[in-house]
């Protein structure tokens, strides 16, 4: 049997080493605790729970989805931008709701990219992007970010030939997985740079909801003219903690947008309308659910940053995102032996930097999304470490 060449041309899996060492720690009993997945702990509202179950008893909601959603659903999300970001959507034109903003990203290079046509997206930056645009035919070009310049990219230092073939630019800020983000003045610049060389913006807004210290994330959208160049991605995931209801939304540019629904109307059937139902009261109906996890996710951001600082690694704490980004020790030079020494010394797992592309290495990612108990478990195990006391 002959697998089809892009599948046969995916990645290999880069974390082998460390899936044997897990594999290893388990079946010697060893209590191993993952700090590597971006997963809310915290359960859905019970609100927005009762709204699903009340929707799950309507016949009308037994049936097929559409692929383009439900009208009222794409009205809420055209409230939730104008209160959110002050952005006005035309909500029959400019707005598709997706299964997860995933799918979304994956599906978007169908759209725009040829064989042959190039994608920008940042490095390091999230898998998917690349992924999406090998399925299409397309080449990754890959934008290094710097932590000097705050983990941005250097458009202005785009070879020219490169950008004449560019088709797409990848965004996302807040950034996973540095934990970065972009004020407007940065979007303008990236604005007016797609504009000239006629390329697509794809802004992942996946997580600006999960925000600390004040901070005010921003829509790529709020930038005057940015419609005529740019989509953005945005999910109720990490806003409502509603990761496996695999509810989003692609927003902006109308024709692109109909492209995407054109492709989404081909290969699926769109959103349970349940799940749609809860998805709006959340939208209508936000309540404090943002404030309170925020500060859920705030407080052991704090822990994590004490901590990593005691083992020697560098970090700005994060205004946004649910990942702390640090840089490795002083001679330090390898994320993935690094984390593999951490899992074998401590049973503690932590996402190699290298995972996210080559500028990536020289740091690690840890995610915020573990119980209090099971998070204060892994950080004392981490503190004894740096002290070099035995651990397991």
């Amino acid at each position: 049997m002959k697998l089809a060449q892009r599948v046969e041309q995916l990645p290999p899996y880069l974390f082998a080493r460390i899936s044997q060492l897990i594999a290893e720690k388990r079946a010697a009993g060893v209590d191993v605790i993952s700090l590597g997945i971006g997963d809310p702990d915290v359960p859905t509202p019970a609100y927005l729970i009762d709204v699903l179950k009340q929707a799950a008893d309507k016949p009308a909601n037994h049936r097929y989805p559409e692929s383009d959603g439900l009208p009222e659903f794409r009205e809420a999300i055209a409230r939730w931008y104008a209160k959110r970001h002050g952005v006005s959507l035309d909500a029959n034109k400019e707005i598709v709701p997706l299964i997860g903003s995933k799918e979304g990203i994956g599906h978007l290079p169908l759209c725009l990219i040829d064989p042959g046509d190039v994608a920008l997206m940042t490095d390091p930056g999230y898998p998917v992007y690349e992924i999406g645009t090998m399925f299409a035919g397309g080449e990754s070009v890959k934008l290094p970010l710097r932590e000097e310049d705050g983990w941005l990219p250097r458009l202005d230092e785009i070879d020219p030939a490169v950008a004449a073939r560019a088709k797409v630019l990848w965004l996302n800020y807040p950034n996973n997985p540095t934990g970065a983000v972009a004020d407007l003045a940065f979007f303008e610049h990236a604005v007016a740079w797609a504009r000239e060389h006629d390329v697509v913006i794809a802004h992942d807004l996946a997580y600006a909801d999960v925000v600390y210290d004040g901070y005010e994330p921003h829509s790529i959208l709020e930038v005057e003219g940015a419609k005529d160049v740019a989509i953005e991605f945005n999910s109720l995931s990490k806003a409502f903690n509603m990761t496996g209801w695999r509810v989003g939304m692609a927003v902006g540019n109308a024709t692109v947008i109909n492209a995407l629904t054109r492709v989404k109307t081909n290969l699926d059937s769109g959103i349970p309308q349940a799940i749609q139902e809860m998805a709006i009261a959340a939208l209508d109906d936000p309540r404090d659910t943002m404030e309170v996890h925020n500060a859920i996710y705030g407080r052991r951001r704090d822990r994590v940053v004490e901590v990593l600082r005691e083992l020697g690694l560098r970090l700005d704490p994060p205004k946004a995102s649910l990942y702390v980004w640090a840089r490795l020790p002083q001679g330090e030079r390898s994320s993935a032996e690094f984390a593999a020494r951490l899992i074998d010394a401590t049973g503690v797992v932590v996402t190699p930097g290298m995972s996210y592309g080559p500028s990536g290495e020289g740091y690690i990612r840890i995610s915020l999304t573990v119980p209090d108990d099971r998070l204060e478990e892994a950080l004392r195990r981490l503190s004894a470490f740096a002290r070099g006391e035995a651990v397991l």
